[in-house]
C-alpha cells in the first residue's frame, strides 16, 4: 500500500509539473503572437517615419517621424531593393561584422525572410522603384520563445530534487526499520531464551546434586517442563510473527473479542496488579478477517505501549464497536498522552519517548493494521496526562 501511495504521488507531482509546462507553453505561444503583432505594427510606423523624412519639404515638421525613427532600438531591420539586394543599409544588427564579413547580412536577411513578409516602401508612386525592409525578432521575443524550455528545466530540476531527496528519506527510513527490526527481533527473543537459559542452569545443578552424597531434595521436573514448554511455545510464537510479516499472511474469520480478550489476560501477568484492565464489547459477535498471530501482535504493543505510559497505577480500557462493514476498536489509557505534535509521528520508524526503546513497535503495528488486515490505526485522541485512545478499524466485508 505504501509504494502504491508513493508511486500515486509521483504520478501525481509529475502530471501537475507537466500540466505547468503545457499552461506555460501555451500562454508563452499565445504572448508571442500578441508581442509579434505589435513588433510588426512599430516596424510599419518605423517605415512609414523614414517614408515622410525620404519625402519631406523644408516646411514639414519632422519632429514626430525622427523620434519615431530613433526609438527602434530592439527590432533588427534590413532593408533590400524590389529585388531582394541589399543596400547596406540596417538597423540594430552587428555591425562590425557587417563590414567584416558580406555573408554576415545574408544569413540574416535569410532568417528575417522565413519570419515575416517584408514591408514595401514606394517613395514615388509614379516610379516602379521599390525598397523592402525585413525584420527580426527583438531581444524580449527570443526570450520569451525560450521561456518555457527554460521553466521546463527548472521543474524537472525541481522534479528531480524531490525525487532524490525522497529517496534518500525512504532510505534512511529503511535503514531506521532494518536497524529497528534487528533491535526488536533481539528484544522479543531475549526473555525466552533467558528464561531457557535459567531453567538449563537448575537443571545441569540438579544433575550435579544428585552426585553428591549431600543432595538437596529432587527438583520439580514437570514443573520445569512445563515453563520450558511454555518459552518454547513463546519462541515458535515470535518466530511465526517475523516470518508473516515477510510474506502475506493468509487470514481468516475469528472472533476479535476473544483474541483481544486473550491479550488482555497475558498483559495482566505483566502489570502485577496496579493497573485496572478492562474490556468492553458492544452487541456482537464481532468477527473480522484477520491473522491471529500478528493481530495478538498488534494488541500486545498496544497495551504494552498504554502500560509502559502509566508508571504508577491507572487504567485500560478497550471498547469494541461495530459499524456498517467496519469493526472499531479503542484502546483508551489513563497516561501520560502524546503531545498534539507528535500524534503524527508515533509510527515512523525510530520514533519513541522511552529511553531504551527503538520505534518500532507502532510502526510495525501501523504496517500489519493496514498492509495486511486492509484497515486503518490512528490516534483517535491524547491529551498530555490525561492518557491516549489508539483506534483500530477492520473491515468486516473483506473476502478471505
Amino acid at each position: 500500500m505504501k509504494m502504491h501511495s508513493r508511486f500515486n504521488w509521483r504520478i501525481l507531482l509529475a502530471t501537475i509539473a507537466l500540466a505547468i509546462v503545457i499552461g506555460s507553453l501555451f500562454y508563452s505561444r499565445y504572448l508571442s503572437l500578441k508581442l509579434d503583432k505589435i513588433e510588426t505594427q512599430r516596424v510599419e510606423t518605423w517605415v512609414e517615419a523614414q517614408r515622410t523624412i525620404a519625402s519631406a519639404s523644408e516646411e514639414t515638421n519632422l519632429n514626430l517621424a525622427i523620434k519615431i525613427s530613433t526609438e527602434n532600438k530592439d527590432i533588427p531591420i534590413i532593408e533590400t531593393t524590389g529585388s531582394d539586394s541589399i543596400t547596406g543599409n540596417f538597423l540594430n544588427l552587428d555591425s562590425a561584422r557587417a563590414v567584416s564579413s558580406p555573408a554576415y547580412l545574408k544569413e540574416k536577411l535569410a532568417d528575417f525572410k522565413k519570419l515575416h513578409p517584408p514591408i514595401i516602401l514606394k517613395l514615388d508612386p509614379e516610379q516602379s522603384e521599390v525598397f523592402q525592409y525585413y525584420y527580426g525578432e527583438s531581444q524580449l521575443q527570443r526570450e520569451l520563445r525560450y521561456f518555457p524550455m527554460i521553466q521546463l528545466l527548472i521543474v524537472g530540476l525541481f522534479i528531480t530534487i524531490v525525487f532524490v531527496a525522497q529517496r534518500s528519506a525512504n532510505r534512511n527510513m529503511q535503514n531506521r526499520l532494518w536497524v529497528g527490526m534487528a533491535k526488536e527481533t533481539a528484544h522479543q527473543l531475549g526473555t525466552p531464551l533467558t528464561s531457557l537459559e535459567g531453567w538449563v542452569e537448575i537443571l545441569k545443578e540438579a544433575a550435579i546434586n544428585r552426585q553428591n552424597t549431600n543432595a538437596t531434595p529432587e527438583i520439580d521436573r514437570e514443573a520445569i517442563l512445563t515453563e520450558m514448554e511454555t518459552d518454547v511455545a513463546r519462541l515458535k510464537l515470535i518466530s511465526d510473527r517475523f516470518a508473516k510479516i515477510g510474506s502475506h499472511p493468509k487470514l481468516e474469520n475469528a472472533d476479535v473479542y476473544l483474541q483481544v480478550g486473550k491479550m488482555i489476560e497475558y498483559i495482566k501477568k505483566r502489570a502485577g496488579g496496579r493497573i485496572r484492565f478492562e474490556l468492553h464489547p458492544d452487541q456482537g459477535p464481532f468477527f473480522a478477517a484477520i491473522s491471529p498471530p500478528l493481530f495478538d501482535w498488534v494488541i500486545e504493543n498496544l497495551l504494552k505501549n498504554a502500560l509502559d505510559a502509566m508508571p504508577a497505577e491507572g487504567s485500560i480500557i478497550v471498547n469494541l464497536k461495530k459499524a456498517e462493514n467496519q469493526l472499531l476498536i479503542d484502546i483508551q489509557d489513563s497516561g501520560k498522552g502524546i503531545p498534539y505534535a507528535d500524534q503524527k509521528k508515533v509510527f515512523n520508524p525510530g520514533y519513541t519517548t522511552k529511553k531504551r526503546g527503538w520505534g518500532l513497535g507502532l510502526a510495525l503495528t501501523k504496517r500489519i493494521i493496514q498492509e495486511y488486515h486492509h484497515g486503518t490505526i490512528y490516534v483517535k485522541h491524547s491529551e498530555p496526562d490525561k492518557g491516549t485512545t489508539f483506534r483500530i478499524v477492520l473491515r468486516t466485508n473483506v473476502s478471505i
